[in-house]
């Protein structure tokens, strides 16, 4: 779904939920200097981002709470979210926004049992992050600052996925679980 339409994607939420789980993982990026963001860009990575990942992480916990029941809802931030980068200032502000609503989520949600928090990667290999990954410069900088050697796969974000989703994070909530090779570590 898209995530930007919050109407349609409250309608969905509300037509197929209650949801025990959210994986809420959409993202946008559209990099450029500081000095060259253009009003459109800053409001595409917003709606996304932001605003559409808020709203549909709402409409989920309204759905549990009016149930009653528990739930695991998770956001993917970002390295991002912790750190600076070049030519990603509005991502580096989009992904900050997503900790701190994460953690207010999850002061208010924790009395009913509803845990929210942040899965925080580095950049990943999939075929969105090959636009930069294939740019050697690019690559070069991504390398030297993951202390692990490689950049993650996608395996490397299910796993803490399944651990946010699972009991095995039954006392975790408003954290931040960097998968991020040591970046964010320096």
């Amino acid at each position: 779904m898209d995530v930007a339409d919050v109407e349609a994607a409250a309608a969905a939420v509300t037509q197929y939920g209650p949801f025990d789980i959210l994986i809420n993982s959409a993202g946008l990026a559209r990099h450029a200097r500081l000095t060259e963001v253009t009003r459109d860009q800053f409001d595409s990575i917003m709606a996304v981002n932001l605003r559409g990942a808020f709203f549909l992480t709402q409409a989920v916990a309204k759905g549990l709470v009016e149930a009653g029941k528990p739930g695991s809802l998770i956001n993917v931030s970002s390295q991002m979210g912790h750190v600076g980068g070049i030519e990603r200032s509005v991502y580096c502000a989009s992904k900050f926004a997503v900790e701190g609503f994460t953690k207010a989520m999850a002061v208010e949600l924790g009395e009913h049992g509803i845990r929210v928090n942040t899965i925080c990667p580095t950049f990943v290999e999939t075929a969105l992050g090959g636009q930069t990954l294939n740019d050697p410069e690019r690559r070069k900088w991504i390398m030297g600052n993951i202390k692990l050697g490689r950049v993650a796969s996608v395996d490397d974000v299910v796993g803490a996925a399944i651990y946010l989703a699972s009991d095995a994070s039954a006392m975790v909530t408003g954290s931040s679980l960097l998968v991020d090779g040591g970046w964010t570590a320096h």
